[in-house]
């Protein structure tokens, strides 16, 4: 497993856990500049390498009237301003070949989205971008053939790949998290564990995904004692009137209580914390 960096933060291969965390979805410039100092703050209290991210588009939606966010433009403005006024390392996903390269001139790192992890074409253009690649299994994959998608970025740009669980598919509207897949897909990358999105029940509701987020926390905890190298959480102000995944996400107040668990469980299990 070789390690990578996001901005300045290591990842993989014995590097301190990072923390992946911030919006599903952008929604205007103040609410987004208000997420990043919270989440900014409670990483601070539990001394967690913070990589801030924040969605421009949710191109991957249930209905054609679901809110999909600001596009491209607007979204990389707001997260310019983000990295500019509090110096945080960025992470946003894409979704066409064309959007990783005008990403890249704005963000850290660039994520490849679950249901898009095959196409060979966009995680190509994100490789050639020299970025580290955020690689997310799609939910219909067996853990090794992750390495397919690994092995395209590393063969074709410097700045290295991970891996992203959120669960596989289980029956209709619904997903299963296999805590074997991290101990299978770190034999080839660094993997990070996506909380939030594991706990969707996708196209469970009339016009999007359901979630069930009071599981967000235990599955965490049972990752980070497996052994990850990031955690991805998504969190928001006011779940319930999120505009896209409220149901799969959790409150600032349940974040820094799940990074205190997190912290706990990574003192017992002796391993190194961010200094």
């Amino acid at each position: 497993m070789n390690q990578l960096r996001i901005g300045d933060i290591p990842l993989g291969d014995g590097a301190p856990l990072v923390l992946i965390s911030g919006l599903n979805v952008i929604e205007d410039e103040d609410s987004t500049l208000e997420c990043a100092r919270t989440v900014s703050e409670i990483a601070d209290v539990h001394r967690f390498p913070l990589v801030f991210k924040a969605s421009f588009d949710k191109a991957n939606r249930s209905s054609r009237h679901s809110f999909r966010g600001p596009g491209i433009d607007e979204g990389l403005q707001i997260l310019a301003r983000v990295k500019r006024e509090l110096g945080l390392p960025l992470i946003t996903d894409v979704h066409e070949p064309v959007q990783a390269k005008m990403a890249a001139e704005v963000v850290d790192c660039l994520q490849v989205p679950a249901f898009l992890v095959r196409q060979t074409d966009l995680v190509v253009a994100c490789a050639g971008t020299d970025l580290p690649v955020n690689l997310k299994k799609g939910q219909f994959l067996a853990p090794m053939d992750m390495r397919h998608a690994v092995e395209k970025v590393n063969a074709l740009g410097k700045g290295g790949a991970f891996v992203t669980e959120r669960g596989v598919a289980f029956g209709y509207n619904n997903l299963v998290v296999d805590m074997r897949a991290f101990e299978a897909m770190r034999s080839f990358a660094p993997v990070c564990f996506d909380a939030t999105h594991a706990v969707q029940r996708p196209g469970a509701l009339e016009l999007a995904s359901a979630g069930d987020r009071e599981f967000v926390a235990p599955l965490a905890r049972a990752a980070v004692a497996v052994g990850i190298d990031a955690l991805f959480v998504e969190s928001h102000p006011t779940p319930d009137a999120a505009p896209c995944d409220g149901p799969s996400q959790i409150t600032p107040q349940d974040l820094d209580r799940l990074l205190a668990e997190v912290r706990a469980i990574e003192s017992a299990l002796h391993r190194p914390a961010n200094a």
